[in-house]
């Protein structure tokens, strides 16, 4: 066989056998909440000892405690070893705890229900709209973090409340500013309610859904409302984003899965054009919020009589469909995939890691996001990946 031949084939073998680039994994460190850091420096840095002699690491995202001494440590070391360090700095939600923030509420004034999965994570939803939120979360870098030593942030949190609030929350915000904010994109939300008031869960029937197109809803005016609203949403995330860019720091943002992505706000076409790199949590082991499967289910349970709605299976195939759905944007793209275990919240295994991080590999993208907390990541999980 001629050298050029034998050059070509061993180039096909290696893309169809390659996962993520070596340098493009990124972890996250969860400190929790504001006030209370589970880890000190000295555990994260030795964590990441570890992590680092097994896996080629390029970026650690980290956040959201104010004990600022464990950034400048933590960055210290990282910044040694050539890896940058990004903020973890979330955006509509739980920002109300160290700063003032107006609440987001449904359409019909009613704040939608929380979920309480930890200390410091209610994931309480606030207005996208009002412009006080937006400064705050911006004063809150330039506040505590401004000075730690941070190359970028990771912004979460950049949605509305889920179905994890029934009905209510995936139909928020409705507050006065909002609705003014939904008249200037030609959207009514007095008409919005007249329809869900006559139609109920038909409002939300779907006729079709595929990975490119996402779903097709029956109703003009449900179509309109939801298509208002990640245009609504994703402006209060651009600004903050180019607010934060102007002080030197990349973006990254930690996006819904696409195809429920319509429910809850983030428009990829709009984000993706604000960030260097975005983050789809594609989670098909966890039952938490932004897990696949959990919040489908609980949209299926919240509007038992809408018509269309396929049955997805978490399986490999639904994985590689969302990893479809992704390609395109102007953007880099690196799908975040569960690597951390937790009893009943993330059932994760070596097997799953392996399988969910081949399939990005596979379909070209710059790299992955080991989410999402790899200080509760088995080593054996890691392993899986060298």
């Amino acid at each position: 066989m001629r050298k050029s031949a034998l050059l070509a084939l061993a180039l096909l073998i290696l893309a169809a056998c390659s996962g993520p680039r070596k340098q493009d994994y990124i972890v996250q460190v969860s400190l929790g909440g504001w006030n209370h850091p589970e880890y000190t420096a000295d555990q994260i840095i030795s964590r990441l000892d570890t992590v680092t002699s097994i896996i080629p690491v390029g970026k650690v995202i980290i956040g959201w405690s104010t004990d600022t001494g464990i950034y400048r440590e933590v960055g210290k070391y990282l910044h040694s070893k050539g890896i940058e360090m990004l903020l973890w700095l979330p955006v509509f939600a739980e920002t109300e705890e160290v700063w003032y923030s107006s609440p987001a509420f449904d359409l019909f004034g009613i704040i939608p229900a929380n979920y309480d999965l930890t200390e410091g994570e209610g994931f309480r939803f606030n207005c996208p709209s009002d412009p006080r939120n937006a400064a705050a979360v911006v004063a809150i870098y330039d506040e505590y973090f401004s000075d730690c030593g941070f190359d970028g942030v990771f912004l979460d949190r950049i949605r509305t409340q889920s179905f994890v609030g029934g009905i209510g929350g995936a139909l928020s915000c409705g507050c006065p500013l909002c609705e003014r904010a939904f008249a200037a994109q030609g959207v009514s939300l007095s008409d919005v309610r007249a329809a869900l008031a006559a139609d109920g869960d038909s409002f939300f029937s779907v006729t079709s859904y595929s990975p490119a197109e996402g779903f097709k809803f029956e109703s003009e005016t449900a179509a309109e409302y939801f298509r208002a609203k990640g245009r609504v949403v994703s402006a209060g995330v651009a600004a903050i984003a180019d607010s934060l860019r102007s002080r030197g720091l990349s973006i990254g943002m930690d996006l819904y899965a696409p195809f429920m992505s319509v429910f809850v706000g983030p428009d990829y076409s709009i984000l993706s054009q604000h960030a260097d790199f975005i983050k789809p949590m594609l989670y098909r082991k966890t039952t938490a919020p932004a897990g696949m499967g959990f919040e489908y289910q609980l949209m299926l349970d919240a509007i038992p009589e809408a018509k269309g709605y396929p049955a997805f299976e978490m399986s490999l195939e639904f994985l590689n469909s969302q990893l479809e759905a992704m390609e395109g944007y102007p953007c880099q793209k690196y799908p975040g995939i569960e690597i951390n275990y937790r009893e009943n919240v993330a059932h994760t295994s070596p097997e799953y890691v392996r399988e969910s991080l081949d399939a990005v590999g596979k379909h070209g993208f710059e790299g992955a996001v080991l989410s999402w907390n790899i200080m509760e990541a088995p080593n054996a999980h890691l392993e899986a990946l060298k």
